[in-house]
């Protein structure tokens, strides 16, 4: 890829993410080892960078990656407790509102891990390329919760059955079933995933970046309203709803405490 290498900037002042810009590509990559779990220092960060790099003119995409092991485990389960999760979800949510409103192109580029708020981050980009060995799933059933953002847009993403039985179920999935059933553009090995995002944002670069934003803003309507009606609407129920369940509390708490969880139905 030809860039002007004046754009290069790795910002230290990020803790748990590498910012780098080489137009016309800005990369945000996951650095909170060991599997990129999604704190609320992150979304702060997250949030930072990309209202930083939405105001660069010469950047037209921006590429999510983590590590070998994780693209993202998901949100800290800490942050799913009664005393936290309006914070957690506030800020989580502000990252992902930034993500479908942004005029950059957004890819996601994923290996290993790919769970909970890790997928959902990954689900609303514009394009997703996936080893066809990554673990990609909702598993938020199994701690008594469920994925906000996926109920709201995953259905129009993968169908309503697909949805259904990820979120339900919280069945994992490799990178391959996710590529097939259209979670992901492309499912590949391990060492075939940088080629073609940097065969994709080569292709990117080469085309108006005006024409790209207005066009992803024509394309992603369906986006809009749905994060307009929707993700609202799905936050009140998991704030009014679920947290006011003692299930839900009891199988965060049965992971932290590394123990089965005691269901008690209500």
């Amino acid at each position: 890829m030809k860039a002007d290498s004046r754009f290069y900037m790795p910002d230290p002042t990020y803790s748990r993410l590498m910012v780098t810009t080489q137009a016309p590509v800005a990369r945000i990559i996951f650095a909170n080892p060991p599997v990129n779990v999604l704190d609320l220092e992150i979304m702060d960060e997250l949030t930072t960078a990309l209202e930083w790099i939405e105001g660069r003119g010469e950047i037209v995409a921006i590429v999510f990656g983590g590590s070998d092991r994780a693209f993202s485990a998901g949100v800290d389960i800490a942050a799913h407790l009664p005393d936290k999760i309006h914070t957690m979800l506030a800020k989580f949510h502000e990252v992902i509102r930034k993500l479908m409103s942004t005029k950059k192109v957004t890819i996601a580029s994923v290996r290993g891990t790919c769970l909970g708020g890790g997928a959902e981050l990954a689900a609303v980009c514009d394009m997703v390329f996936t080893t066809d060995s990554a673990n990609w799933g909702f598993p938020e059933i199994s701690l008594g919760c469920f994925p906000p953002v996926a109920c709201t847009i995953l259905a129009q993403i993968v169908g309503q059955k697909h949805a259904a039985e990820l979120i339900l179920t919280g069945r994992q999935i490799s990178g391959e079933e996710a590529m097939r059933i259209g979670l992901a553009n492309e499912a590949l090995p391990d060492d075939e995933l940088a080629e073609i995002v940097d065969d994709t944002c080569d292709r990117l670069g080469q085309l108006s970046p005006a024409a790209l934003a207005i066009t992803k803003k024509a394309l992603n309507t369906w986006d809009s309203a749905l994060e307009r009606n929707g993700l609202q609407r799905v936050e009140k129920i998991y704030e009014n709803e679920l947290m006011k369940a003692e299930d839900a509390v009891e199988g965060v708490k049965a992971f932290l405490e590394k123990r089965p969880a005691k269901w008690k139905g209500k």
